[in-house]
């Protein structure tokens, strides 16, 4: 599909009513990848097969001597698309809107998710987009704005590995990178902080462990929530997901967790009010 010159590509769940409105889950793939490779990493077409959501995979912007290296522009991050101030939240604004001009779709029900910079631009749309999405699922990326204490609630589930070279966990300075520009990222912790502020949420921290994964979660204002699940000893990585780097990952994804399962269960319990 194509809309202001750029590309997406959908996938329609089988056995879907044609005139029920669906909820749409956007998918964005990390610096240096590409919508099939989203669909590959996160497996979203089949989870929106078994529960009969839209998985929408859109294509970032390009790197000119290339024309591949596609990237989104996340705030401190990434590539052309941070060298040519891409405007990516309206840009999938746009998707949104040229999707549901084809199908119905339920606009309670609207989400996104993304790897790395993908999930960069996953926080992007949760703060500058909250109109729209009921909930966000950044994995593995970081929240570089000081400026998203406000506006409308959106929840947010979020998965980071705590040994992360890429985007570290405790924020810094990346050990290891594809992008050449020089950035440091904010913590995981500020992000959910921030998330906690905004959404006014009860409660303090006290994360739950299962073997490797560190789950904290909050209950907050209008319905929504925040919560975390830390990969102890994980690297970036989609958890879950496939290994290799054809599949978004880095490095070997957990088998103690699928984010795919666990970001649609929260999805389906916080759409709008």
């Amino acid at each position: 599909m194509t809309v202001n010159g750029r590309t997406y590509e959908i996938h329609l769940p089988n056995n879907r009513a044609p005139e029920k409105p669906a909820a749409l889950v956007i998918v964005l793939h990390g610096g240096g990848g590409n919508a099939t490779n989203a669909g590959r990493m996160s497996g979203m077409s089949a989870k929106a097969d078994k529960e009969g959501f839209i998985a929408v995979y859109p294509n970032g912007t390009p790197a000119r001597s290339s024309g591949q290296l596609l990237t989104w522009n996340a705030w401190r991050c990434c590539g052309a698309a941070m060298d040519r101030k891409v405007d990516d939240v309206s840009f999938i604004r746009a998707v949104v809107d040229d999707v549901e001009g084809h199908y119905p779709v339920d606009r309670k029900r609207i989400y996104a998710t993304g790897l790395s910079n993908g999930g960069m631009l996953a926080y992007r749309l949760g703060c500058e987009a909250g109109d729209l999405f009921a909930a966000i699922a950044p994995v593995a990326g970081a929240l570089n704005s000081y400026d998203c204490t406000s506006g409308p609630k959106v929840s947010v589930i979020a998965f980071h590995g705590t040994a992360d070279k890429h985007v570290l966990f405790d924020g810094g300075h990346p050990q290891a990178s594809f992008d050449s520009h020089v950035r440091a990222d904010n913590a995981v912790a500020y992000a959910m902080q921030t998330w906690r502020q905004r959404n006014g949420c009860e409660g303090r921290d006290e994360p739950e462990r299962r073997g490797n994964l560190i789950h904290s979660a909050w209950k907050c204002a209008g319905g929504t929530a925040v919560e975390l699940y830390a990969v102890e000893g994980g690297g970036h990585s989609w958890p879950g997901g496939p290994k290799g780097l054809r599949f978004g990952n880095v490095d070997a994804p957990t088998t103690e967790l699928s984010a795919t399962d666990a970001m649609w269960e929260f999805f389906k319990g916080h759409p709008k009010p």
